[in-house]
C-alpha cells in the first residue's frame, strides 16, 4: 500500500463536485498536493472547488508539499501533473497517483507508478461503504461539465455491482 498519496487539481475538482472530498482522509489518510496543484485549485477566482479543497487544507489532512523536488524537463505535461509525478519517482516511500488526465496517468504508468482517479475513488468509496449509490455520484457529475468516460463509468458500476 502506498505510503504517499500525491493528488492532480482534477480529481480534487471532482470529488468537490459531489462532496466527495472528505472521502480521500477516510481511504488514504494524508494526501499532498504540490504547490503547482495548490496555485491551480486555489487561484482566488471563486472557481469550483476552491472553498471546499481550502477547507481540506484547513483541516490539514490535506497538505501542501513544500519540499525540493527534480523537474520532469523530457515530457510534456502541465505542471501539476509534471510536479506529481515527480515528487512520486524521487520520493523513497511507495506512492499513488491520484490523477485523471490520460496523458499524465501515462507517462506515471510507463514510470512504474500505480495511478488512481476519480471514477475509482467513486468506486473505493461505494466499496467501503462511503456512499449508498456511485451511480448517483456519476450522475451529479455527468450534469456539471465535469467528463468521465461512459466506458470508465460502466466499468466502476460493475466492479461496486451497480
Amino acid at each position: 500500500m502506498a505510503r504517499l498519496v500525491i493528488a492532480d487539481a482534477s480529481p480534487l475538482i471532482g470529488l468537490s463536485i459531489v462532496n466527495g472530498l472528505e472521502w480521500l482522509p477516510a481511504l488514504f489518510g494524508e494526501v499532498w498536493i504540490p504547490e503547482q496543484v495548490c496555485r491551480e485549485v486555489l487561484s482566488g477566482k471563486h472557481s469550483r472547488g476552491e472553498a471546499d479543497i481550502q477547507a481540506a487544507l484547513d483541516a490539514g489532512w490535506l497538505k501542501i508539499w513544500g519540499q525540493p523536488f527534480p523537474a520532469l524537463t523530457d515530457i510534456d505535461l502541465d505542471e501539476g501533473e509534471s510536479a506529481c509525478i515527480s515528487i512520486a519517482l524521487h520520493h523513497p516511500a511507495p506512492a499513488l497517483l491520484i490523477m485523471d488526465e490520460r496523458a499524465g496517468r501515462a507517462v506515471a504508468i510507463e514510470h512504474g507508478l500505480p495511478v488512481t482517479g476519480t471514477a475509482a475513488i467513486i468506486g473505493r468509496a461505494k466499496t467501503s461503504g462511503l456512499i449508498p449509490s456511485a451511480r448517483r455520484v456519476f450522475d451529479v457529475l455527468h450534469r456539471s461539465d465535469f467528463r468521465i468516460s461512459p466506458e470508465v463509468i460502466r466499468t466502476i458500476l460493475l466492479r461496486v455491482g451497480e
